[in-house]
């Protein structure tokens, strides 16, 4: 396989150029800029949903559950599970491959596992570009499920056109949803494991919370037993349903429009942080007090060709 060759097989779907690139969006490959600057836009947009939630929600079982159900569509479907990294190799510590056996053998599914490597929001940083590549292989829908996020990961609103938020009763999620502002970034709620006997109380915590969301777009609240299938039409209607309003209500562009500025200023500025390498003797004057962290940071920027604010 030509490194030259390798644009015109991705966007031909070939699974093993798919797995390459991604590897090398991961691993900061430089030959990435050359496969990225090839790769035509794909003819139709793919659908990015974005699976977030505490670990143990079951996010996991929902997105098998969803490429299931837009497959029986006939909808090509990808799926970039981000989990935590190993001490070790830096890769997928746990994979999701793994755990959606049922479609390893479906040549319209393409499931990578990719390690989070310390990054913070629940996704890994090779996450935009990951999609990007995926898009222009033609996949109709990119599920991005995110590793199992607190408070304030909440990173995935960036990167999907429709963020799905699993709340498991009995956890204190839907509490946690309400307080800490995750319940923002949601555009479908899912009661995961809605067979446990506090559902109904989670139910009605997340309803008052929806009723005080500001914005045009009230979240769906939709309960689910993922393992049975129960709930899963619910949760794919109330996703087109999501779908046809960012269409309508022109938001699909505006989320774009920001997650493309939002992927350029990631690039750009991990570009300058390689760059910026701190000098012993400048960070010697920090910590023996001699001189201050914002002025360091200023000299640093300037020896830099930077200005600072």
């Amino acid at each position: 396989m030509n490194a030259g060759d390798i644009p015109g097989l991705v966007q031909a779907g070939d699974r093993r150029a798919l797995a390459r690139v991604i590897s090398w969006v991961e691993n900061g490959d430089p030959r990435t800029r050359s496969v990225l600057r090839d790769l035509k836009p794909p003819a139709t947009a793919s659908r990015v949903i974005g699976l977030t939630g505490a670990p143990g929600a079951g996010k996991s079982t929902v997105t098998s559950a969803l490429v299931r159900a837009f497959r029986a569509r006939g909808a090509t479907t990808a799926v970039l599970a981000v989990d935590p990294s190993s001490p070790f190799t830096g890769g997928a510590l746990l994979g999701d491959r793994i755990r959606m056996q049922e479609h390893a053998t479906d040549d319209g599914v393409f499931i990578r596992s990719m390690g989070s490597r310390g990054q913070l929001g629940g996704l890994a940083a090779a996450t935009p570009q990951s999609i990007r590549v995926l898009a222009a292989a033609g996949f109709e829908v990119i599920l991005v499920e995110t590793v199992g996020v607190g408070q304030a990961e909440v990173e995935i609103a960036s990167a999907a056109d429709s963020t799905v938020l699993l709340v498991v009763p009995g956890m204190g999620d839907s509490i946690q949803a309400a307080k800490a502002g995750v319940l923002e970034v949601a555009d479908v709620l899912v009661v995961n494991k809605a067979d446990r006997p506090d559902t109904q109380a989670t139910l009605r915590d997340l309803r008052a919370a929806v009723a005080l969301a500001p914005g045009e777009w009230k979240p769906p609240i939709v309960p689910t037993v993922a393992t049975a299938g129960d709930g899963v039409e619910d949760l794919v209607a109330a996703l087109d349903k999501h779908d046809a309003w960012l269409d309508a209500s022109g938001e699909r562009a505006r989320r774009r429009l920001a997650r493309a500025r939002d992927e350029v200023t990631a690039l750009a500025f991990g570009v300058v942080a390689r760059r910026l390498t701190v000098p012993d003797e400048l960070a010697a004057r920090v910590a023996d007090g001699s001189s201050d962290p914002l002025t360091a940071a200023e000299e640093l920027l300037a020896a830099a060709g930077f200005a600072m604010d």
